[in-house]
Parts: structure tokens; sequence; C-alpha cells
């Protein structure tokens, strides 16, 4: 894996220059007392397109919250044939195992759009997550909104046809993503969704025909959503619901953040005591 390290600024002395659309959700919804502790460890990196985050089976070191990348959770099997069993984005973590006080992970984690994101040291969240506060309540919510990403994707691919399939995957994408533009080749696509590049190439034949789509040079531009949803599976929106659900503002049941009141998270906030 190739992450190169952006120098790191701690966020309770610096402005982090990084466009609303492409902040963390989860690090967004932190309540200002816990993210002086967390944010001051967070380390901005750049996620390159290819790079593998973690392997199956290996000690999770870091998590991750990706802003502009996303990050595929893959299932590996002993052929090394994969296919992916969840899309983590914008609005959420790479290496849950660690919420749930594991060390490592059977699913490997792999860059499917580059972009950037932040990393912190394992250790340091899962003494956040025994505090029992809201940033465990945070990241429990999110993790069984994503068992519900990771069963629906299972039962998606054991029921619906490749087409519903291919407009779930490029659905999950652009809800992920900042821009209507995806970064994907066929071949990821068909290793995606475990089906050869082909059967790729046939289905998004057909929505571009229809003019949902428009294909080049490992870019997919989503030119009719509304279209693309309707041609999708039902599976698309019970993850959509899940997830708006466990973490909409109301499902925290808690004050919102001070800092939403001065127009950005992301705004300068005096350091936290001992800094």
């Amino acid at each position: 894996m190739h992450i190169i390290e952006q120098p790191r600024t701690p966020i309770g002395r610096y402005t982090f220059e990084i466009p609303a659309a492409r902040r963390n959700h989860l690090l967004a919804a932190l309540p200002y007392e816990e993210c002086s502790r967390v944010w001051s460890n967070l380390e901005l990196v750049e996620l390159p397109a290819g790079s593998v985050l973690h392997q199956s089976g290996e000690r999770v070191n870091h998590v991750y919250f990706p802003t502009t990348a996303i990050v595929s959770l893959c299932c590996v099997l002993s052929d090394g044939a994969a296919a992916e069993i969840a899309t983590v984005g914008s609005d959420g973590m790479v290496g849950v195992a660690v919420v749930l006080g594991g060390e490592g992970t059977p699913h490997r984690a792999v860059v499917q759009n580059g972009g950037h994101g932040f990393r912190l040291p394992s250790q340091l969240l899962a003494e956040e997550c025994r505090r029992g506060g809201a940033m465990q309540s945070l990241l429990l919510r999110y993790t069984q909104a994503l068992s519900t990403l990771i069963a629906q994707t299972a039962i998606c691919s054991r029921h619906h046809s490749l087409d519903q399939q291919f407009c779930r995957c490029l659905l999950l994408a652009l809800d992920r993503s900042p821009s209507n533009e995806l970064n994907m080749t066929q071949e990821l696509i068909g290793n995606r969704l475990g089906v050869r590049r082909e059967s790729v190439t046939d289905a998004a034949g057909k929505l571009r025909r229809a003019g949902l789509i428009d294909y080049r040079r490992g870019r997919i531009a989503i030119l009719d959503r509304d279209a693309l949803e309707a041609r999708a599976c039902e599976c698309y929106g019970v993850v959509k619901r899940e997830f708006d659900r466990l973490l909409s503002p109301r499902s925290a049941q808690q004050p919102r953040p001070r800092w939403e009141t001065r127009g950005s998270p992301w705004a300068p906030m005096p350091p936290s005591r001992g800094v």
C-alpha cells in the first residue's frame, strides 16, 4: 500500500481547507468534547486507487475515515477469487472490527476510487469506545448499518439480475462520491460483482443506450439518477433507508454539535487541555 502522508495537522490548532462535500460524516457528527480528544490524533492521508488498507486476517493497526476516497470491502477465497461485500466512503469508517473489540478482520479493504481520508491508530479508537460515550454509540450504529449493507449485498447476488446489481453498485458508489462521475473500470466492476468483464460490458452498454450513464476510459458519469434507481432492485432502497435511520441527526438523540452554529464543523476550535 502506498499512502502519501500529509503534514500532521491537529484540528484544534489549524483549519483544514477541505470542501464540505469531502468531509467524513462520522467525524463531523462527533460532539465537541469527544472530537477534541480524537481529532488531535487524526492524520490526513492520500489513498491512491488500488491501495490495500487491510488484508484479510491481518491485525488492524489503523482505522480510516474516507473523505473523497471510496473503499471496497471484499471477501477473498483461497484460489484468489474475490467479491465485494460493502462500500465505504465519506459516510463511514474502515476497520469496524476495532469498534467491536476485535484486532483483525476477515475482509480485504482496497481503495476503489483514489482520494483522501483521515487515519487514526486503532488503539486510540478502542480506548475512546471503551469510554462508552457518543463516539461508541455512533460507531455501533454505523456498524449495524454496515451489517445491513453486507447482508443485502449477499442476498442481492443470489436473487437479482446482473443488471439490477450493476445499478445498485453504481448508486452506492454515487452516494459516497463528491461528484456524479465515478472512476470505475469494467474489470473493477467485474471484481466487485464477482462476474466476468464481458458481462459488465453488456450491462453498461444497456444503461448507456438508455441514456442513464456515459462511459469512457474508466470513468462513468451518471446522467439520470432517478431512472437508475428505478432499474435497481429493492436492495439499494433497503440499505439507504437503514443508513438514514441509524445515522441521521435525529438518531443520535443528543444536542447538535456546537460548531454547527459557526457554519462549519472544520472551523478552528480551542485546543483541548494539555495540548
